[in-house]
């Protein structure tokens, strides 16, 4: 969790960047998120053609496990052969998995603290004032101990000129923590609510609802795009398109909406990229840049073969004529 803390420190300083510009928790969220996405999109790339490339090659995969059923060693050795010779590294995809899996865990770190990730408050003193607000009669937190410097936030505004507050913020990060307060209405939504409190029927369940929707979405379309390649995990596949999300769901629904906020802005803005890698670098384009420059190949070879005249053309002086004809040709 530590390492998770320090990437969501790092990725603090970008969120802060970006919200004391637009003074808006939830905008800031969007234009957070995209930066983050072009800074690891050379990553998304790589991921995408490494499934790709293993996805093109499934059929001749399947028949060299037909054929070498028995044989595993052997096997093994042909299907080195097929990887090289079709330039495809199977393990490719593993390293772009995990960098921008931590750097997202990162980022809800970044998301999940704000005052001691985002606005880089003294640790301690958070824990002093977080100590201090479960001492109050009626805003004792029973949210997740993950969220509760969100749940800090929420009730910062009546609780900011005690002497408590006083003792243990200076006055320029009381202010600050104001204006940060302050930016958290969203196009009239408070992403400080949690949609918990305020039952099914309210707008607020439309967070946990989204959340659900944009994850189940954005896996939808990843597994169109890589059908062959997601059919082979149909199982894994299964569990990660409805469990995932439903767990995502019921996190949506008993935690600050600006975490779901991230959520839902980070699933949507993928759904886009996967989208997009998926037109350019599918397998079958994959297939088709790969015959390409088979032909391209081919043709280049065949330009750095020497003309050899036959004898009746250097006799008879048509040498110059032939060499003509080969070249219209």
């Amino acid at each position: 969790m530590q390492i998770f803390g320090f990437l969501g420190s790092l990725l603090g300083y970008i969120l802060w960047g970006a919200f004391y510009v637009i003074q808006n928790f939830g905008l800031s969220i969007i234009v957070f998120t995209l930066i983050i996405k072009i800074v690891l999109f050379p990553f998304s790339v790589k991921q995408q053609k490494s499934m790709a490339g293993t996805a093109r090659l499934s059929k001749k995969q399947r028949e060299l496990q037909e054929k070498y059923a028995n044989n595993r060693q052997k096997l093994q050795e042909e299907m080195g052969k097929l990887y090289e010779k079709e330039g495809v590294k199977p393990m490719g995809g593993c390293l772009t998995t995990i960098i921008p899996l931590l750097v997202v865990l990162g980022i809800f770190y970044a998301v999940a603290y704000p005052l001691t990730n985002t606005l880089h408050l003294n640790g301690e003193d958070v824990s002093k004032a977080l100590s201090y607000v479960n001492t109050i009669p009626g805003y004792a937190s029973s949210t997740n101990p993950t969220y509760q410097e969100i749940s800090l936030l929420k009730v910062f505004p009546n609780i900011m000129n005690t002497q408590a507050i006083q003792s243990i913020f200076s006055s320029s990060e009381i202010s600050t923590i104001q204006m940060f307060v302050g930016g958290f209405n969203t196009f009239g939504v408070d992403l400080l609510a949690i949609p918990k409190d305020f039952g099914l029927f309210s707008p607020y369940i439309l967070f946990p609802v989204m959340c659900f929707a944009s994850n189940v979405g954005a896996q939808l379309i990843m597994t169109r795009v890589n059908g062959n390649q997601m059919a082979q995990q149909q199982g894994c596949m299964k569990v990660m398109l409805y469990v995932l999300p439903l767990f995502s769901a019921y996190i949506a629904y008993s935690v600050p909406s600006a975490v779901a906020f991230y959520w839902i802005i980070s699933s949507l803005i993928s759904l886009v990229q996967s989208i997009v890698l998926g037109k350019l670098f599918s397998a079958a384009q994959l297939t088709a840049n790969s015959e390409a420059r088979h032909v391209a190949l081919l043709f280049e070879n065949e330009a750095k073969v020497p003309y050899v005249y036959a004898p009746h053309e250097l006799t008879s002086g048509n040498g110059s004529n032939a060499k003509q004809k080969k070249k219209k040709k």
